[in-house]
């Protein structure tokens, strides 16, 4: 399998998001990738300037970060759809896996496809390497995200091109991911939330310490909630269904959590997420994973301020 490390530098309207295109809040402006083989050394690289056909001006913004003139994106860029199609068949028929420093850049491209009306060409799910996550997991806390270039200067890398042109980023990126573990750190894969599964279907991912579950959309939160494959609590290790001790309950207006207990293996910990989609529908993102006693013990408590916080809004 190849590797697909890629950055995109995008625009967005120079009057703010109120007047910005529903559809289309950022529009791509350049992409760069670099193409690394099953053993990630580098056996590519593609570099284009995108022509803005959204947005006639850069946001000051923008322009700051990225150096980058609008003069030049007219008079060396190519128009979106042609620029994708060279891309993907850069990107060959041989199968590859995108690789990216964050989770923005692959939806940021999906959308951009999506909104000239092209046919999105990757499978469903569509999963990849977040090299920002990967580094947390190897060199940090696994929660907390490094910016690229305290990445770079963490591990020593020349900076010499400078940050925030596609290209450079990717090159960065694909350094960085040549340093990670991936005997130990492979097995992480993330998974794209733009494409989401087909009703009736879901999508479930296995790791090391923890499941994560990525439902169809629904109507309401309450119809996602009460879907039996939404709200099922499962061991991770021995895939058991669960007794729950704490049941699903809300904390905010995005979080469910609950408590299951599995005879052999203990506490299971589970957290829905509920996101919207692209369509204004609702999904969810369940994770489980092995818990403690004094995690559930906090988990308890967490229940009892919620019932408590909402009592006195009730009140007023």
């Amino acid at each position: 399998m190849n590797y697909i490390v890629f950055d995109l530098e995008w625009n967005q309207s120079p009057e703010g998001k109120e007047r910005s295109d529903r559809y289309l809040q950022f529009e791509i402006v350049e992409i760069g990738a670099v193409k690394l083989d099953q053993n990630r050394k580098p056996i590519g690289e593609f570099r284009r300037l995108v022509k803005p056909q959204v947005y006639e001006e850069l946001h000051f913004k923008i322009q700051e970060v990225t150096g980058l003139e609008m003069e030049l994106l007219l008079r060396e860029g190519q128009p979106f759809e042609q620029v994708i199609r060279e891309f993907l068949e850069w990107c060959g028929p041989e199968e590859y896996r995108f690789c990216s420093w964050g989770p923005m850049d692959l939806t940021e491209l999906e959308r951009n496809i999506a909104y000239y009306g092209m046919e999105i060409p990757f499978e469903r799910p569509l999963l990849y390497y977040d090299i920002q996550k990967l580094y947390s997991l190897e060199y940090g806390d696994g929660k907390s995200r490094a910016a690229l270039d305290q990445a770079v200067c963490e591990q020593d890398l020349a900076d010499e091109g400078g940050f925030h042109r596609a290209f450079n980023d990717a090159l960065y990126t694909a350094e960085i991911f040549g340093k990670i573990d991936m005997e130990r750190f492979g097995p992480y894969v993330s998974v794209d939330y733009y494409q989401l599964p087909e009703s009736g279907k879901s999508y479930r991912l296995s790791f090391p310490e923890y499941s994560k579950f990525v439902s169809a959309e629904f109507e309401t939160k309450e119809e996602l909630i009460k879907n039996k494959e939404v709200s099922d609590l499962v061991c991770i290790k021995c895939r058991r269904m669960l007794r729950k001790k704490i049941r699903w309950f809300s904390y905010g207006q995005r979080f469910y959590f609950a408590m299951g207990i599995c005879p052999e293996h203990g506490y299971m910990k589970g957290k829905i997420r509920v996101k919207k989609s692209e369509r204004e529908l609702y999904y969810g993102v369940k994770t489980v994973k092995a818990a403690s006693e004094e995690e559930l013990e906090l988990l308890v408590q967490k229940r009892e301020d919620n019932k408590r916080k909402r009592k006195s809004l009730s009140k007023k």
